[in-house]
């Protein structure tokens, strides 16, 4: 297979290593080679945590400008900052519920409109799933599981070599007891929002 590179943006908080750790072990019940590296950032302060995987064979987790074949944000606006990452060949995963960064909440940074920045993502990629990933996650029982509902996204998009059910085993594996039936239930979720997108486009 050729390798698929994967950019994971979030902000401090939001699970980002958690899914990128899950991904990775779902890979390896895959018998699917993978790498990846974090950029922690400043994470306990809100800043920004960037992850990339790889799946298949590559000499280097490093994903330049312009190199990603997926793009999965677990906040907008991060979404939008990482565009350079992605080429017209990107498809990009964003969840939609805005979580504004300390200088808009004191009135000193403007957050741009959500309409405003699909487009603008829309215009950088051959094609955007955006959706609310925190009101499927409160549906799911656990309002952090954000980033277990983009993962089901990115798994029905069907890009990633990883079936549904190794993913599934590797949440089992890495999550603890008590949200695991949430989790399960938030992957699910993104799962069916995906396929509703796919269908309507």
């Amino acid at each position: 297979m050729d390798s698929i590179r994967l950019v994971i943006v979030a902000v401090g908080g939001q699970g980002n290593l958690l899914a990128s750790a899950v991904l990775g072990e779902a890979a390896l019940l895959s018998g699917v080679e993978v790498k990846m590296s974090e950029i922690h950032g400043m994470a306990q302060r809100g800043g920004v945590v960037e992850s990339a995987v790889v799946f298949g064979p590559a000499r280097s987790t490093i994903i330049s400008d312009g190199e990603a074949d997926v793009l999965m944000g677990f906040e907008p606006s991060e979404t939008l900052r990482a565009l350079k990452k992605c080429s017209p060949d990107t498809v990009v995963i964003t969840n939609l519920a805005p979580l504004p960064p300390f200088t808009v909440t004191i009135g000193r940074g403007k957050y741009p409109e959500l309409e405003t920045l699909q487009e603008l993502i829309r215009k950088k990629c051959a094609r955007l799933i955006s959706f609310d990933a925190v009101a499927l996650a409160k549906a799911s029982g656990n309002v952090l599981g954000v980033n277990i509902v983009l993962l089901g996204a990115l798994i029905r998009t069907g890009l990633i070599p990883i079936p549904p059910e190794s993913l599934k085993a590797a949440i089992e594996n890495r999550t603890k007891k008590a949200f695991l039936e949430s989790n399960l239930k938030a992957f699910e979720l993104g799962y069916g929002a995906a396929d509703g997108i796919a269908a309507a486009g």
